[in-house]
């Protein structure tokens, strides 16, 4: 059986921010190790770029904070990227 999982809509845009689109089978981890691992790629090439003299000491800072802004998604607890699904059945009395 396969579960469905319903995304909050502003974790869904989000995530097609980082050019990810899941569809209702795609696990919530495995979304979540895909953004951090594009994290750690762009927060290796701000260091190297740093290294190499292409951003100023001063500035690399700021870099870091707005690189943090745009992957703002990992700071969500990862129970909250989704939505419960809605009832299969509504509820009946007899």
């Amino acid at each position: 059986m396969t579960t469905t999982t319903v995304y909050d809509r502003r974790i869904l845009d989000a995530l097609a921010d980082h050019g990810l689109q899941p569809t209702a089978d795609t696990e919530p981890q495995r979304l979540r190790d895909a953004v951090r691992d594009l994290y750690k790629y762009e927060i290796r090439r701000l260091r190297s770029e740093l290294l190499a003299g292409r951003i100023p000491k001063r500035e690399y800072a700021g870099h870091v904070v707005a690189l943090r802004n745009r992957y703002w998604v990992l700071s969500v607890p990862l129970p909250r990227w989704t939505n419960p699904p809605p009832p299969l059945f509504d509820s009946m009395e007899r």
